[in-house]
Protein backbone atom coordinates (compact mmCIF):
# COMPACT_ATOMS: atom_id res chain seq x y z
CA UNK A 1 0.00 0.00 0.00
CA UNK A 2 1.07 3.58 -1.15
CA UNK A 3 0.14 6.16 1.29
CA UNK A 4 -0.19 9.37 1.06
CA UNK A 5 3.15 12.00 0.68
CA UNK A 6 5.67 13.04 3.36
CA UNK A 7 7.36 16.48 2.12
CA UNK A 8 6.53 15.47 -1.73
CA UNK A 9 7.99 11.85 -1.73
CA UNK A 10 5.77 8.90 -1.88
CA UNK A 11 6.22 6.77 1.29
CA UNK A 12 4.81 3.06 2.39
CA UNK A 13 2.93 2.21 4.72
CA UNK A 14 1.92 -1.32 4.17
CA UNK A 15 3.72 -4.38 4.57
CA UNK A 16 6.53 -5.20 1.91
CA UNK A 17 8.10 -8.60 1.67
CA UNK A 18 11.69 -7.50 3.75
CA UNK A 19 8.77 -6.85 6.68
CA UNK A 20 7.29 -9.52 6.58
CA UNK A 21 10.63 -11.75 6.55
CA UNK A 22 12.24 -9.53 9.54
CA UNK A 23 8.86 -10.20 11.57
CA UNK A 24 9.27 -13.96 10.54
CA UNK A 25 13.07 -13.97 11.48
CA UNK A 26 12.27 -12.28 14.89
CA UNK A 27 9.33 -14.87 15.35
CA UNK A 28 11.79 -17.67 14.84
CA UNK A 29 13.95 -16.33 17.70
CA UNK A 30 10.76 -15.78 19.81
CA UNK A 31 9.62 -19.32 19.43
CA UNK A 32 12.42 -21.29 20.63
CA UNK A 33 12.92 -18.76 23.82
CA UNK A 34 8.93 -19.30 24.05
CA UNK A 35 9.88 -23.27 23.72
CA UNK A 36 12.10 -22.99 26.65
CA UNK A 37 10.94 -20.71 28.74
CA UNK A 38 8.34 -22.91 29.84
CA UNK A 39 11.48 -24.27 32.19
CA UNK A 40 11.76 -20.38 33.64
CA UNK A 41 8.55 -20.87 34.41
CA UNK A 42 8.39 -23.58 36.37
CA UNK A 43 11.62 -22.33 38.38
CA UNK A 44 9.36 -19.60 39.83
CA UNK A 45 6.52 -21.44 40.49
CA UNK A 46 7.60 -23.27 43.65
CA UNK A 47 8.58 -19.61 44.75
CA UNK A 48 5.02 -18.64 46.05
CA UNK A 49 1.68 -19.53 44.44
CA UNK A 50 1.06 -18.73 41.19
CA UNK A 51 4.68 -17.25 41.18
CA UNK A 52 5.00 -18.36 37.45
CA UNK A 53 2.61 -15.98 36.52
CA UNK A 54 5.47 -12.90 37.02
CA UNK A 55 7.49 -14.53 34.03
CA UNK A 56 4.30 -14.65 31.54
CA UNK A 57 4.60 -12.16 30.02
CA UNK A 58 7.77 -13.20 27.47
CA UNK A 59 5.13 -14.94 25.85
CA UNK A 60 4.13 -11.46 24.48
CA UNK A 61 6.90 -10.14 23.37
CA UNK A 62 7.29 -11.35 20.06
CA UNK A 63 4.11 -8.75 19.37
CA UNK A 64 5.72 -6.35 21.07
CA UNK A 65 9.78 -6.20 19.64
CA UNK A 66 8.48 -6.76 16.59
CA UNK A 67 6.59 -3.34 16.48
CA UNK A 68 8.68 -1.67 17.84
CA UNK A 69 11.33 -2.71 14.76
CA UNK A 70 9.34 -1.88 12.11
CA UNK A 71 6.16 -0.13 13.30
CA UNK A 72 3.51 -1.17 10.70
CA UNK A 73 -0.03 -2.67 10.93
CA UNK A 74 -0.52 -6.59 10.97
CA UNK A 75 2.89 -6.80 12.35
CA UNK A 76 2.14 -7.37 16.14
CA UNK A 77 -0.08 -9.90 15.43
CA UNK A 78 1.78 -11.66 12.44
CA UNK A 79 4.43 -11.87 15.02
CA UNK A 80 3.19 -13.58 17.71
CA UNK A 81 1.03 -16.13 15.60
CA UNK A 82 4.00 -17.12 13.74
CA UNK A 83 6.16 -17.13 17.28
CA UNK A 84 3.30 -19.83 18.47
CA UNK A 85 3.84 -21.52 14.99
CA UNK A 86 7.91 -22.10 15.92
CA UNK A 87 6.99 -23.87 19.42
CA UNK A 88 4.31 -25.68 18.15
CA UNK A 89 6.99 -27.09 15.39
CA UNK A 90 9.51 -27.38 18.32
CA UNK A 91 6.87 -30.36 19.97
CA UNK A 92 4.49 -28.01 22.17
CA UNK A 93 1.43 -30.03 23.43
CA UNK A 94 -0.96 -27.13 23.21
CA UNK A 95 -0.80 -27.50 19.21
CA UNK A 96 -4.38 -26.14 17.88
CA UNK A 97 -4.82 -24.34 21.52
CA UNK A 98 -1.39 -22.47 21.29
CA UNK A 99 -2.06 -20.90 18.04
CA UNK A 100 -5.38 -19.40 19.45
CA UNK A 101 -3.51 -17.84 22.16
CA UNK A 102 -0.78 -16.40 19.57
CA UNK A 103 -3.80 -14.99 17.38
CA UNK A 104 -5.65 -13.62 20.39
CA UNK A 105 -2.53 -12.24 22.13
CA UNK A 106 -1.17 -10.68 19.37
CA UNK A 107 -4.18 -9.39 17.93
CA UNK A 108 -4.64 -7.75 21.29
CA UNK A 109 -1.24 -6.52 21.01
CA UNK A 110 -2.07 -4.88 17.37
CA UNK A 111 -5.35 -3.54 19.12
CA UNK A 112 -3.67 -1.18 21.15
CA UNK A 113 -0.76 0.31 18.56
CA UNK A 114 -4.16 0.58 15.89
CA UNK A 115 -5.63 2.37 18.48
CA UNK A 116 -2.93 5.03 18.47
CA UNK A 117 -2.80 4.74 14.31
CA UNK A 118 0.61 3.39 14.58
CA UNK A 119 2.42 6.09 15.79
CA UNK A 120 2.99 5.97 19.42
CA UNK A 121 5.72 4.14 20.78
CA UNK A 122 6.40 5.13 24.14
CA UNK A 123 6.80 2.77 27.35
CA UNK A 124 3.02 3.68 28.24
CA UNK A 125 1.38 2.91 25.21
CA UNK A 126 4.36 -0.27 24.89
CA UNK A 127 3.18 -1.75 28.49
CA UNK A 128 -0.27 -1.17 27.62
CA UNK A 129 -0.09 -3.15 24.70
CA UNK A 130 1.86 -5.85 27.16
CA UNK A 131 -1.10 -5.53 29.48
CA UNK A 132 -3.49 -6.05 26.50
CA UNK A 133 -1.79 -9.32 25.58
CA UNK A 134 -2.19 -10.76 29.02
CA UNK A 135 -5.89 -9.90 28.73
CA UNK A 136 -6.13 -11.68 25.62
CA UNK A 137 -4.45 -14.82 27.15
CA UNK A 138 -7.18 -14.17 30.50
CA UNK A 139 -9.69 -14.56 27.78
CA UNK A 140 -8.36 -17.69 26.34
CA UNK A 141 -7.88 -19.56 29.76
CA UNK A 142 -11.49 -18.82 30.78
CA UNK A 143 -12.88 -19.56 26.77
CA UNK A 144 -11.06 -22.87 27.65
CA UNK A 145 -12.76 -23.10 30.93
CA UNK A 146 -8.82 -23.30 33.42
CA UNK A 147 -10.39 -20.92 35.35
CA UNK A 148 -13.46 -22.94 36.73
CA UNK A 149 -12.06 -23.65 39.03
CA UNK A 150 -10.70 -20.54 40.53
CA UNK A 151 -11.80 -18.53 43.66
CA UNK A 152 -12.47 -14.94 42.46
CA UNK A 153 -9.78 -13.79 45.04
CA UNK A 154 -7.48 -16.55 43.31
CA UNK A 155 -8.53 -15.35 39.77
CA UNK A 156 -7.51 -11.70 40.35
CA UNK A 157 -4.19 -12.63 42.03
CA UNK A 158 -3.13 -14.86 39.08
CA UNK A 159 -4.26 -12.75 36.36
CA UNK A 160 -2.70 -9.38 38.33
CA UNK A 161 0.53 -11.23 38.22
CA UNK A 162 0.29 -12.06 34.66
CA UNK A 163 -0.82 -8.35 33.68
CA UNK A 164 2.36 -7.32 35.46
CA UNK A 165 4.35 -9.52 33.66
CA UNK A 166 2.95 -8.44 30.62
CA UNK A 167 3.66 -4.61 31.14
CA UNK A 168 6.72 -5.23 32.48
CA UNK A 169 8.23 -8.19 30.51
CA UNK A 170 6.62 -7.80 26.97
CA UNK A 171 6.34 -4.02 27.79
CA UNK A 172 9.30 -2.10 28.93
CA UNK A 173 11.56 -4.76 28.78
CA UNK A 174 11.42 -4.91 24.84
CA UNK A 175 11.50 -1.16 24.57
CA UNK A 176 14.75 -0.99 26.22
CA UNK A 177 15.44 -3.81 23.84
CA UNK A 178 14.78 -2.37 20.79
CA UNK A 179 15.99 1.14 21.99
CA UNK A 180 19.32 -0.97 22.63
CA UNK A 181 18.95 -2.77 19.07
CA UNK A 182 18.73 0.50 17.67
CA UNK A 183 21.92 2.32 19.60
CA UNK A 184 23.84 -0.65 17.74
CA UNK A 185 22.76 0.25 14.52
CA UNK A 186 20.89 -3.66 13.48
CA UNK A 187 17.68 -2.39 13.36
CA UNK A 188 18.94 -0.21 9.86
CA UNK A 189 19.81 -3.63 8.67
CA UNK A 190 16.71 -5.30 9.41
CA UNK A 191 14.66 -2.53 8.11
CA UNK A 192 17.08 -0.19 5.71
CA UNK A 193 14.04 1.86 4.63
CA UNK A 194 12.62 2.48 7.50
CA UNK A 195 13.42 6.02 8.09
CA UNK A 196 10.49 7.11 5.63
CA UNK A 197 7.94 4.93 7.09
CA UNK A 198 8.84 6.13 10.13
CA UNK A 199 8.58 9.77 9.35
CA UNK A 200 5.27 8.92 7.48
CA UNK A 201 3.75 7.34 10.67
CA UNK A 202 4.74 10.21 13.22
CA UNK A 203 3.70 13.20 10.34
CA UNK A 204 0.17 13.89 11.49
CA UNK A 205 -0.42 15.30 8.13
CA UNK A 206 -0.47 11.78 7.14
CA UNK A 207 -3.90 10.91 8.97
Amino acid sequence: MQSKTLGGLPVKKGLRLSDILVTVLISLVFGVVYHFWASVYSLFKPLFPEAGELMYGMWFAAATLAFLLIRKPGVAVIAELAAAHIEVLFGSGWGLNLLLYGLIQGLACELVFAAFRYRKTGAWVVALAGAAAAFGSMFMDFYLSYTDDYALWMFIYKYSMRVISGVLIAGLAMLALAKALERTGVTSLLNPASSKDYAALDDARNG
